[in-house]
């Protein structure tokens, strides 16, 4: 049971809580999205606002927290990416939370990421878009367009099971040109997957050991979208082109899925490649088959231009 010291120091702290309570139901009704929220009901009462108090003073530091605020790592809400709502709950006004501006955009680019797979691709070619490509520069604009109507063909309701076959020299933008196309679909619901080919092929000779050939194999064979970068540049060997290269196409081309390749190579000179191996000497007729799957699937493009690499 209190003292009666005590009962009477809460009637003396009485006057100075109500004086707050005035200073806070001020700063609610000043607040511009309160009188946006009050003019959209009309039926509010000050009874209600009274009642609202705490609820509605959450929602104007909420608010005010995402004035201003540039990205989700600085975002001071109580629940990070997530603003104050105002909404009717029978006879008080209630706060819930809705994603703010910054949570979308970090969820939407969470989500295209997750529809771009790559294997040893450099991190800076995952977001490469078409608008970076210069339009003065006229054959890498014009590879760009064929790009785009690669996208259009893919995402068309019929699909298209036609690739791109992109050659060139060194540092041209062929693996920047795809990354702009796997960004393009991802924004349309679509995975690609980038692969090195170099480094993949030496992955497939290392995971014999592991028995874990099949397994990666069937991630690659399966992509919506697969993008073989740098094709020839590898040490070929007869199992890597007829066991791994030719499984992966055969699948591919039975299955209807869009390949898309870049090479130094032109389509003459890879085959060229392709017919050498390491112990198997010149098999000519194994690499027409190769071949066969890479050019009837495929559009060829020729990017030429500067080595961008040498001028950064």
């Amino acid at each position: 049971m209190k003292s009666i010291s005590e009962s009477m120091k809460g009637f003396a702290d009485r006057p100075k809580v109500e004086k707050e309570l005035i200073e806070v139901k001020k700063k609610v009704l000043a607040h511009p999205d309160w009188k946006a929220f009050h003019r959209t009901h009309p039926e509010i009462t000050n009874q209600m606002i009274d009642k609202s108090l705490p609820r509605l003073l959450e929602f104007v530091e909420g608010s005010k927290n995402c004035e201003g605020c540039l990205d989700l790592e600085h975002c001071q809400n109580m629940l990070k990416g997530y603003e104050p709502q105002l909404f009717i709950n029978g006879q008080i006004i209630d706060v819930t939370y809705n994603r703010c501006h910054n949570k979308i955009a970090h969820d939407e680019l969470e989500n295209l990421q997750s529809l771009i797979k790559s294997y040893f691709i450099p991190k800076d070619i995952l977001s490469a878009t078409f608008e970076q490509f210069d339009k003065k520069d006229t054959e890498r604009y014009q590879a760009t367009l064929k790009a785009a109507e690669f996208v259009k063909a893919v995402t068309s309701p019929e699909g298209s099971s036609q690739g791109l076959y992109v050659h060139g020299q060194f540092g041209v933008g062929k693996t920047f040109l795809m990354g702009a196309i796997a960004n393009s679909l991802a924004k349309r619901n679509i995975q690609t997957i980038l692969v090195y080919t170099p480094d993949f092929f030496r992955e497939m000779k290392t995971s014999i050991g592991d028995q874990t050939v099949d397994e990666k194999l069937d991630v690659i064979k399966k992509a919506p979208v697969l993008v073989l970068d740098d094709i020839g540049a590898e040490t070929m060997s007869s199992w890597i082109r007829d066991e791994v290269l030719g499984s992966i196409l055969q699948y591919r081309m039975m299955e209807k899925l869009p390949t898309c390749y870049t090479s130094n190579y032109d389509y003459e000179e890879l085959e060229e490649h392709l017919s050498y191996s390491q112990k198997g000497g010149i098999e000519q007729l194994k690499a027409k088959r190769i071949m066969e799957r890479i050019k009837h699937f495929t559009t060829p493009i020729s990017l030429g231009g500067e080595n961008r690499r040498t001028q950064k």
